[in-house]
């Protein structure tokens, strides 16, 4: 930490604002094993090239800003190839929004064009009649004004590869990468961040009802401890199913007949889509759907005598003026495009859906299994799809050659190591064989087993035999050291209730359990739902029992065929949520995890759930703690609600004075009523950031958190290290097996951990994969350590790492990423079912923004969970 006079710490320190920390050296421990990794290797030849950044003003005649990205690129396009003497003979690359960059200075530090551009395919330009200048018939002018804002110098890439700091460097990188992206627009593909999509059918796979996932490419340069690199991944997107707009429409409401289409529920699903005419040609962006049919559906049409106009229907103009005979959608809505005021009407026969149009609403849960299946690759096909850079030939480009960059078209090599798996410890003192990261608990007992007395069937389908459930239950528990009792009742719901509304079926359940129980509800509630818990259900039913009346439940759907290892993962879920532990690391046991095991430590994990893009629902953040020490395997949740995308956590500390005293300050007393003192250490691991939030991470939630402990104890001053773990990257690692063939690899084995080659050239980072890939190709979870006041070795963070994967008490296997971040995902996830955002009216979403005060005030309060169950792993 860096610390001068000009800011006070919560703690009486002065620092001036905290940076990450460089790393500290490479781990040693585990055995080596060499790997390839989807990085290519890029030379940077020119060191002393110079980018000119300039600031982009593109307008309409009119001084109306542009605001379709497609229009600017195609004004921008056409300024390349008219302006000869001021930028025509120069290389330039334009983001797309308001940056375009040069190799070499225009002439003047400000410069205003005029751009003509003739495109009769675009709606913008048949449509905005407002907008378009009489001259020159089609063409519409655009004003384009570009000012210096400036220099990018290559340098300070190369300074940052040498492991020093430059603020210039994610600008320089920015540039290279906005090349490679000018070269896909030209190429007519989707961009999606630093992903394209080509119009490719052979990319293309049907989700179900009208939607299709796209495969395509990532792409993004990294400074890395072997250089610059290219780093080059498979990326999937959704897109609007391309064709007849009639055949999405029967796709997308999954009927066989045009003439059962729900038109209300087209008008949705079509609105803001763009359409290509057939008998035209033309391309429109589509606004409504007319009131009427295409036989009724009147409108103005000018004379060509210039006697003003008569009114016609849209079926007699094309058969009068188009020589068409609109058959198939002569009686259904014409699509509407153009301005309100003035309107365009074209029959739906007669339009195609453009292709690589983006989908961004939630997918249904089938099309969402789709996707996932769609989606993997397993790693030698995967590696071959990105070997092949034939699709984009990034040597070629003259502004990338004149900075002197030559990729390699080789997967980079990187050293690995495999860490020792954790020992783990069952009942009885066994010892648990985990063999590829994986282990079956069928021939083990719990290590800390919950006795349930007092519980209760609830059962939402009909198709399932509770009371059978029920026993196979028990006699699965007894097996695991679970004694558990007779169930007190199994309440099945009332046949007449099923058709209702899910928060009427669950207030009809606990009417039926109130009848039944009087005066003492149950401790456990176990809830058959009728599917998936995706369905309705599910929400109400969890905010009932864990808000509103301090059950602990679980629910289930379970399958047809149900084998003992179904059970035995219910069982592991049931035990913890009751307050028992399945398994234990042999370090907790003994005392002997590093550091962590010298002094009393406090482990948080920390996350934020948004809604689907562009929602605008309230965001939910989750922290995690553990309970005990010097145990590390058990944990409770704190939730809460805050704006909506906001993804730093605002509540971590509130003043004296509020009800509610901030989520740390809970989490702490929590700690302290269980291990009866304060903890001398506090780890964090913080997920969903990216590399341009780190210092966010640093100087407000660690700072919070800092005043969050001045606050419970004066004296009171804990050590901290801050860790970001990230699943949305694109590093993947391959195993060579030995063959000829370059391409036939296999995944990382579980427990290889990478701190060389890749990883940044100063900061300190890391990739593990504590889990066997199974299917697909493994994604490894990138840390970094931001902030590390207790001392940790290299060695000694990795193996709490690969350790804290082994811990998640409801599975059977390493995890992805350390149990305390997969916990507070599930607590953000199961938290915003209590209250379905989605579903909120427009009314209620601009009341409830309106309603916060403040950064980080709660947009919508989530109802507070039961003291009965707050200390609980009631996500588990």
């Amino acid at each position: 930490m860096e610390f001068n006079s000009s800011k006070g710490d919560p703690r009486g320190f002065k620092f001036c604002q905290r940076l990450p920390i460089s790393r500290p050296g490479v781990g040693r421990k585990g055995r080596q094993i060499r790997l390839r990794t989807n990085h290519f290797l890029t030379s940077v030849g020119n060191t002393d090239a110079t980018f000119y950044r300039y600031h982009v003003n593109l307008t309409y005649e009119d001084d109306q800003p542009v605001d379709k990205k497609v229009i600017r690129w195609k004004v921008m396009d056409k300024l390349h190839e008219a302006y000869d003497y001021d930028i025509a003979n120069m290389n330039f690359a334009y983001d797309g929004y308001d940056s375009l960059f040069t190799f070499g200075a225009l002439q003047n530090v400000i410069n205003e064009f005029l751009v003509a551009v003739e495109d009769a395919s675009s709606d913008n330009f048949r449509t905005a009649t407002s907008r378009t200048s009489g001259r020159n018939g089609g063409l519409k002018f655009f004003k384009v004004k570009v000012s210096f804002a400036g220099r990018v110098p290559m340098r300070a890439i190369s300074k940052v590869l040498r492991g020093q700091g430059s603020d210039n460097c994610q600008e320089a990188l920015r540039v290279l990468d906005i090349i490679l992206r000018q070269n896909y627009v030209k190429q007519g593909c989707l961009l999606v961040r630093q992903s394209f999509f080509r119009n490719n059918p052979t990319d293309f796979y049907e989700l179900g009802g009208g939607i299709m996932c796209c495969q395509g490419y990532h792409s993004s340069f990294q400074p890395t401890q072997n250089g610059l690199s290219l780093n080059v991944d498979v990326s999937t997107t959704m897109i609007v199913q391309p064709g007849p707009v009639i055949d999405f429409l029967l796709s997308n409401q999954n009927i066989s007949d045009s003439c059962g289409i729900d038109w209300s529920e087209a008008k949705r699903a079509l609105k803001n889509l763009r359409i290509k005419t057939t008998h035209t040609n033309s391309e429109f962006r589509i606004t409504g759907l007319s009131e009427n049919s295409c036989h009724e559906q009147m409108f103005p049409l000018e004379q060509t005598n210039g006697n003003g106009s008569v009114e016609i229907t849209v079926y007699d103009y094309y058969l009068q003026h188009r020589g068409i005979d609109l058959r198939e959608s002569a009686n259904f809505p014409c699509l509407i495009v153009g301005r309100r005021n003035r309107p365009i009407y074209i029959p739906i026969e007669l339009c195609h859906l453009v292709s690589l149009q983006r989908y961004t609403k939630a997918l249904t849960v089938l099309q969402r299994s789709s996707l996932i299946q769609n989606s993997r690759q397993d790693p030698s096909r995967r590696k071959l799809v990105l070997s092949d850079l034939q699709y984009s030939d990034y040597n070629s480009d003259d502004m990338l050659k004149k900075c002197g960059i030559s990729i390699d078209s080789e997967f980079a090599q990187v050293d690995g190591r495999i860490l020792q798996t954790p020992k783990l410890k069952a009942g009885g003192d066994q010892d648990i064989f985990v063999n590829n990261g994986r282990w079956n608990f069928n021939n083990y007992s719990l290590i800390q087993a919950f006795e349930l007395k007092k519980w209760t069937v609830v059962n939402f389908s009909a198709a399932c035999d509770a009371r059978d459930l029920a026993r196979r239950i028990i006699h699965c528990g007894n097996a695991k050291g679970m004694q558990i009792d007779r169930e007190d009742a199994v309440i099945e719901e009332r046949h007449e209730i099923r058709r209702e509304a899910a928060q009427t079926r669950v207030d009809a359940m606990f009417q039926q359990i109130s009848s039944r129980f009087p005066h003492q509800w149950p401790a456990f509630l176990l809830c058959v739902l009728p599917e998936k818990k995706t369905c309705d259900i599910y929400g109400p039913w969890k905010r009932k029992c864990l808000a509103e009346h301090g059950i602990v439940t679980q629910c289930l759907s379970p399958p047809r065929n149900m084998n003992d290892q179904y059970l035995t993962n219910v069982l592991l879920k049931i035990n913890a949520k009751l307050g028992g532990l399945n398994s234990l690391l042999q370090t907790e046991i003994n005392c002997s995890i590093p550091l962590v095991s010298r002094a009393p430590t406090i482990i948080f994990g920390m996350a934020v759930s948004h809604g689907s893009p562009g929602s605008d629902v309230p965001s939910v953040a989750a922290v995690v703690s553990s309970l005990g020490w010097p145990l590390v395997s058990q944990y409770r949740a704190s939730v809460c609600t805050q704006m909506p995308e906001q993804n730093i956590i605002g509540s971590l500390f509130k003043p004296e004075g509020n009800a509610d005293c901030g989520i740390v300050r809970e989490l702490m007393e929590d700690f302290r009523s269980h291990v009866k003192h304060l903890p001398e250490q506090i780890i964090i691991f913080r997920a969903g950031v990216n590399e341009g939030q780190f210092t966010q991470v640093l100087n407000i939630e660690l700072a919070h958190i800092i005043e969050a402990c001045k606050s419970i104890k004066d004296n009171w001053s804990p050590t901290f290290t801050v860790i970001v773990a990230q699943k949305s990257h694109h590093t993947r690692f391959f195993l060579p097996r030995g063959s000829r063939d370059d391409n036939d690899v296999a995944n990382a084995p579980a427990g290889t951990v990478v701190d060389k080659g890749v990883c940044h050239p100063r900061n300190y980072d890391f990739y593990m994969c504590p889990h066997a890939g199974i299917n697909g190709t493994t994604r490894p979870t990138h840390y970094h350590v931001l902030h590390d006041e207790i001392g940790f070795t290299p060695d000694e963070l990795q193996e709490l790492v690969h350790s804290l994967s082994y811990v998640y008490q409801r599975s059977t296997s390493a995890i992805s990423v350390v149990a305390p971040v997969y916990y507070a995902k599930l607590a953000a996830a199961q938290a915003r079912q209590f209250v379905r955002f989605d579903d909120m009216s427009d009314t209620d979403m601009s009341d409830t923004a309106s309603s916060a005060s403040g950064e980080g005030a709660p947009a919508l309060k989530l109802p507070r969970l039961h003291e009965r169950v707050r200390s609980s792993m009631f996500f588990c």
